[in-house]
């Protein structure tokens, strides 16, 4: 071998050294990482799952029962840890910057403090260790300890209209609305980690797919949704729901084959085959169409219709609960709002027995016996309730929102 060839090949040696030397010692950025390669990902898709494996992305928790995944948050299934927990209903005053509390044994509110400009949600932590309040304009977060119902010292977080968690508890996914972005950050101390940019005018909420692997998020302003692959963390398509439509709350069937989009203007929901990103079809629930709550046992779904089918309403409106039946996906059920009123988000108490709403225009909260459908409780509250918490909740972990719990 001559000497140039040596040293050809020296300096190849040296290059590559430096090279794997570089990526090794490289500082991280803010770039999203692609789990891509190290993911066990269902390739049969959701269709005709029956009993089958989910294969989950890696770190979330296994699913335990494909056809029911809110089987792990059925009335039996609250955590121990949980039990000397107050339950409380929180509820955020949009208008007011502040949280009422209520007892929802004695129907009563028991305490009320300021947390921020805008409040819009209360969102259980992915480990239920806390509470989060939403000051959407004041741009922060408000910690609340269940175990004493009282807030914390305000976290600095830009627009967080929403907040959901990844389903393997990594990130934080904070909803900016006015940004057109959703955030990833640290769970706990909500640094900011990466940032997705979503062609999606008011982006407002999202559902996870059975495996972990893709989300799906209503764009209020555009009439459409968006799909965000949760392994490259990317926004890869969008999906048109027409003129008149104004999407809202989304959440998947207990199944895991459906997604369903409550629809403000359109007056009900769209179901939404996730996988092939396609409408496969519609219910009319009620005028305003809302929120999205599935029943304990996973067999029916509460849709909240807020009486009226644009924003900023008056009070006394159509306002409704209309129930789904999962299997046959027909409406089976209908609850008026006597008087009229405004039933927007919430959630249910553990056993599933009441259905506890904020009345958004009538500055009020209800609370429904979802046995026979009648309103056992009208509660005064502050200016513009919006996505109340009732805490505790029976469930391994939090996707976040009001509770979507699985």
């Amino acid at each position: 071998m001559t000497i140039q060839r040596l040293l050809i090949l020296f300096a190849i040696i040296i290059a590559t050294l430096f090279f794997y030397s570089y990526s090794a010692s490289s500082p991280k950025t803010s770039k999203p990482p692609d789990r891509a390669n190290s993911s066990h990902l269902s390739s049969q898709g959701n269709h005709n799952r029956g009993q089958q494996e989910i294969h989950t992305i890696p770190g979330m928790p296994p699913v335990i029962d494909p056809t029911n995944i809110y089987s792990e948050a059925a009335a039996d299934k609250l955590e121990p840890a949980l039990n000397n927990i107050p339950h409380r209903v929180y509820v955020p005053n949009e208008w007011d910057g502040t949280v009422s509390v209520i007892d929802p044994k004695t129907f009563k509110v028991i305490d009320h403090y300021p947390t921020g400009k805008g409040p819009q949600h209360i969102i259980p932590s992915w480990d239920k260790k806390r509470l989060w309040v939403l000051n959407n304009e004041g741009n922060s977060l408000t910690p609340i300890d269940p175990l004493t119902g009282k807030p914390g010292p305000n976290v600095h977080v830009d627009d967080p209209y929403n907040l959901y968690f990844t389903p393997d508890g990594k990130y934080a996914i904070v909803v900016a609305e006015a940004r057109h972005k959703l955030d990833f950050r640290d769970p706990e101390t909500m640094a900011l980690k990466f940032s997705v940019p979503v062609a999606c005018r008011g982006v407002n909420h999202l559902d996870f797919s059975i495996d972990g692997r893709y989300a799906v998020a209503s764009c209020e302003f555009a009439g459409k949704l968006i799909k965000i692959d949760m392994v490259k963390y990317q926004m890869t398509d969008s999906l048109e729901l027409g003129i008149n439509s104004m999407p809202q709350d989304v959440r998947l069937s207990a199944d895991g084959t459906t997604f369903y989009i409550a629809d403000l203007m359109a007056n009900g929901v769209h179901l939404i085959d996730g996988d092939r990103f396609k409408i496969v079809g519609f219910i009319p629930t009620g005028k305003g169409a809302h929120g999205l709550l599935p029943s304990r046992d996973g067999k029916k779904l509460y849709v909240s219709n807020r009486g009226w089918s644009h924003l900023n309403a008056g009070r006394h409106g159509q306002g409704s609960i209309a129930v789904i039946d999962f299997a046959t996906r027909k409406v089976i059920a209908q609850w008026l709002v006597p008087g009229g009123g405004s039933p927007d988000m919430g959630n249910l108490n553990i056993e599933g027995s009441q259905l506890w709403l904020g009345g958004r225009y009538d500055n009020e909260v209800y609370c429904f016996d979802t046995n026979s459908g009648k309103l056992i409780a009208r509660i005064s509250v502050g200016d513009h309730p919006h996505g109340l918490a009732y805490w505790p909740l029976p469930g391994r972990y939090s996707l976040g929102h009001t509770g979507n719990m699985r």
